[in-house]
């Protein structure tokens, strides 16, 4: 088991500098290539139980698949509202790392897809969930202007970056995924968040999205994700008879509050996102980038055998 651990680090941003603030100059060329890595996860599902997460938790294991069960067609939103402005960018790097950001989320929004078809095997919600946020959000692309729904996408890299980031420096939170396969699964898409973070709202910029307009819908949408998040978690529960055994429920809340990922500082990471003069990299993370690249698919990596080889973007 993987047990590498640090603490969060942030940049002082009164003492930054503009090219520290946002050091596109200053990130190694490792840490700015997009891969769009071949893999095939699907095989390990099949082992997964009804509550994988760790000790068999109930709020955990609900909470993981309310997750997954939106990445697919949200990755699809994604690669759309990028793809509407690949040809008005000009910079050839940027260029580059649409390209890879694209066949990036294609591959989580697959691998995902298989996950939640074996939760919706074991009783999950996945599946309507994915039928109901599909309709929504091909209405929302036919009816929204593409420079708003490129703000939401890049609004919402900001919260699978944050998550990322958590799951890459917290053991406890690695831990929390219990079943292997589905600590792999978060592990790697976990990784290429923190590779193309910055793709979406960098595109966003280049394009003469406003700030008004980017701050005004990451607060619409960092309250309505968790809101629509927490109504899916509840359903998702009731509909599981583990809900109802005496006891059950009250320790899985005991231990669920005690996460990571519901802190004060993951909300505050979100809410930074809506300060004038963000950028992704002011919340640096070459470090985990390097670092994962190399525990997960280096010579001797635990996801080796996930893969069928590496396309270059």
């Amino acid at each position: 088991m993987l047990t590498w651990t640090i603490q969060p680090k942030r940049l002082n941003l009164a003492r930054c500098s503009p090219t520290e603030r946002h050091p596109m100059s200053a990130v190694s060329s490792a840490a700015r290539d997009v891969p769009v890595r071949r893999i095939a996860l699907a095989p390990s599902f099949a082992s997964v139980p009804k509550h994988f997460a760790q000790d068999g938790d109930l709020i955990t294991s609900h909470f993981v698949a309310a997750l997954s069960a939106v990445f697919p067609e949200g990755e699809n939103f994604f690669v759309r509202s990028v793809k509407h402005y690949r040809d008005q960018i000009d910079d050839p790097e940027l260029k580059q790392q649409v390209a890879g950001f694209i066949g990036q989320e294609v591959t989580h929004g697959r691998e995902h897809r298989g996950f939640n078809e074996h939760l919706a095997g074991l009783g999950y919600l996945t599946q309507r969930v994915d039928a109901m946020l599909r309709r929504g959000l091909e209405f929302r692309q036919r009816h929204v202007a593409p420079i708003a729904n490129l703000a939401t996408t890049a609004a919402l890299e900001h919260f699978t970056a944050t998550l990322a980031e958590l799951v890459m420096r917290s053991e406890q939170t690695r831990e929390a995924f219990g079943h292997d396969a589905v600590r792999d699964l978060f592990l790697w898409h976990a990784l290429e968040e923190s590779e193309h973070k910055a793709v979406a709202f960098d595109v966003y910029r280049a394009v003469g999205g406003s700030e008004r307009l980017r701050i005004i819908t990451m607060k619409l949408v960092r309250y309505s994700f968790v809101v629509s998040t927490a109504v899916q978690l509840v359903i998702s529960l009731l509909l599981d008879r583990e809900t109802y055994k005496p006891g059950v429920l009250r320790a899985s809340w005991r231990s669920f509050k005690k996460q990571p990922l519901i802190s004060r500082e993951v909300w505050n990471q979100l809410r930074d996102y809506e300060r004038r003069g963000f950028h992704p990299d002011d919340w640096p993370t070459d470090d985990l980038i390097s670092e994962w690249r190399e525990r997960l698919f280096g010579d001797e990596g635990g996801m080796l055998y996930a893969t069928r080889g590496t396309v270059a973007s």
